[in-house]
Formats: C-alpha cells, structure tokens, sequence
C-alpha cells in the first residue's frame, strides 16, 4: 500500500475534455465558458470528476464539478454506469431531506457531447478525509485533529445516515429497487452475486468471495427489518467537511432500497479496513474512532432503531468491497499493471480479515 502505484483512473485527455465541456456549454448558458478546467488528483476508479468554474455575468453556480460516466475504454469497475439515477437521487435527498448535498444543474444524457452522459452540480468547498494514504496514516487533518474534534465528526456522519434513512419517503425511491424477486435486502444480495459474475467473467474465480457468499445465507436475519433509501457508499470519505461538519454528501451511484443495516456496516467496516490495513503497516492508526459500540447506540440514540444482525451486516460489507476489490485488481491486470498469481484471493487486499469473518473469529 505504501510503495504501490495508484491504478490508472481514465484513458481520456483533460485539455479535449475542457474544449468539449466549453462547447456544450456554451448551448446551455449562451456566453458562457468553462474556465480552470482540471482533473482532482483524487479522481476515483468508478466514474470521472472535473472540476472547472463558469465565466459569465449571470452563471446559476459560479464553481461547479461535473460527473462523468466511466469511459468504457478504461476496464469500468461496474458494469452499468445510470448517471439519470444518480441525478434523481441527490435531487430526491435534496428534495425530501436535510442531508446536505451538492445542488445538481443540469443533466446530459447525450453521450455525443464528452462521449458518455454526465451531469454537473455545484462545487462545494471543504476537505475529505483521504483514502491514499488512508486517513488512519499520520500526516492528515483527520489524523492530527484533537479525540473530541474526530468524536465530533464521527457523530455527525452517524447523523447523515440516521436523517436519510428516517426523511426518505422510501415510496418516492422505487427507482432504485434492485430488479429480481425476493425481499430487498434478498435483492441487494443476488445483485452482488451478479456483480461478483461479471467480475470473474473469463477470469479466476475468488472461493473466499464463494465462501462469504455461503456465510451469508448460514446467518441471514430472521427479521430484515424495515426498508430505507440506502445510500450505499457510505463512508466518510465520500463527505465534505466544513471543520468537522458534513458540508455535501457525495457518491450516489451504489444508492439502492435495503435495511437500514446496509449502510451502517459499510460505514463500520470501511473504517475498519483502512484500520486493519494501518496496523499491519507498524502504525497504531485511529483505533478508538467509528467502533462499532461507538456507531450503534449513536445511530440508535438519534433514529430509535436498534441495530440488529450486525455481524452479518458488516460480513456483507466487505464482501462487497472484495468484489470492488477484486475488479480492480483485474483491472491492473488488463492494463499490465500487475500479473494474476497463483491464488487469486490474494488480490483482495483484506483477504485475511474477510477470512475471519467468515470462519466467525474476525471480532473475537
């Protein structure tokens, strides 16, 4: 993790980009021009980020960041890519919520323009706890803030999903239901299994990813409890902070209908990861921040709802991330970055913690 080079996150040229973004804007808001046009150094595997501020007497937002679909090219960590949905949704949360998110202007579903739909929203300004190198290494804000400051976000990010989860009026998400039969969270579950699929599609198959898989069904909730607006990726490194204040809540494009469970595990167990992976690199990390007997009586303090079956939530957490995971890892074996070994589970960075869960020792 230290020393390896990040994996390449486009095949697209910015300066073709900007000219592009200019054009298609100048159809949108006459005079206009998209000016300081560039690509954030923290831009993800998933989709593509622009930043760029508009150049005109009347702009509706002066300093925007544009969403762009994965370029089909570049190997996509997911198969579909329905930036329609993810424009909904932040207008629903917007709508419906005061989870603060950024304000979306215009959507383009038109891939002629940059080459695949995109949409744009406001800009918001702040800073992000950051992935590479994770937040739990010393030399970051995050790190060097005060037990109380890092007390005080930890608290507020709990809210974020405690006020989305209770404010969604989840008949107003049936768009975002995963297609099949079953239960939500049964749904959620065989989407996964789709995914996984598609990862390994002509490739070597992972049996821990299989065997997670069986673990799931071994110690499935007998009562799933109620279905919410999940926002799916639910980390604090898809916020942008204002102090130690959620200022925009970013990332939609894994939002879907589960139990309120969904999004509770992922945000105890991706903590957890760059946890685990802090310590086994000689650092103590942040082993007091986003406990898990810190996160759920919050969560159940703010919402009344306790949570339940969280073993098996926070299981299916990293099985998830080991699909992303192993994806990825494929991918820098598309383009030579790496080479496949002789035990594939080994390309899942947190194979070993993902392994004890399964076999139930990973808490004890």
């Amino acid at each position: 993790m230290a020393t390896a080079p990040r994996p390449r996150t486009t095949t697209r040229d910015p300066e073709e980009l900007a000219r592009r973004l200019t054009a298609w804007l100048a159809g949108r808001l006459p005079g206009a021009k998209a000016v300081d046009v560039r690509v954030p150094a923290s831009n993800g595997l998933s989709s593509e980020t622009l930043l760029f501020d508009i150049e005109h007497p009347e702009p509706q937002v002066r300093a925007c960041a544009l969403r762009l679909a994965a370029d089909p090219a570049a190997y996509t960590v997911f198969p579909v890519y329905d930036l329609p949905r993810q424009y909904r949704t932040m207008r629903l949360v917007a709508d419906r919520t005061d989870v603060p998110v950024p304000r979306v202007q215009w959507l383009e579903e038109d891939p002629g323009p940059l080459g695949a739909p995109f949409f744009v929203m406001e800009r918001v300004e702040g800073r992000v706890p950051p992935d590479v190198m994770p937040y739990t290494y010393e030399g970051n804000w995050l790190h060097a803030a005060s037990d109380a400051e890092r007390e005080r976000l930890e608290h507020a990010s709990v809210g974020l999903l405690a006020r989305l989860h209770d404010q969604v009026p989840v008949r107003e998400a049936d768009f975002l239901a995963s297609p099949g039969d079953g239960s939500p969270l049964r749904r959620h579950v065989e989407d996964q299994r789709a995914y996984y699929e598609w990862v390994i599609d002509g490739l070597p198959r992972s049996p821990l990813i299989e065997d997670a898989f069986d673990r799931l069904d071994a110690i499935w909730p007998r009562d799933e409890g109620e279905t919410v607006l999940s926002w799916g990726d639910a980390r604090i490194g898809n916020v942008i902070y204002d102090g130690f204040e959620p200022a925009a809540v970013l990332d939609w494009e894994m939002a879907a209908l589960a139990p309120r469970e969904v999004d509770l595990g992922w945000m105890i167990y991706l903590h957890r990861f760059f946890q685990d992976l802090t310590v086994s690199f000689g650092q103590p990390g942040l082993p007091g921040f986003l406990r898990r007997d810190r996160v759920e009586p919050r969560y159940a303090q703010l919402t009344g709802h306790t949570p339940r079956d969280m073993d098996f939530h926070i299981l299916y957490a990293a099985l998830r991330h080991a699909i992303v995971m192993l994806r990825v890892a494929y991918r820098q074996v598309h383009f030579g970055e790496t080479a496949v070994p002789a035990d594939p589970d080994t390309l899942i960075l947190h194979h070993d913690s993902l392994r004890a869960m399964v076999q139930g020792s990973y808490w004890s």
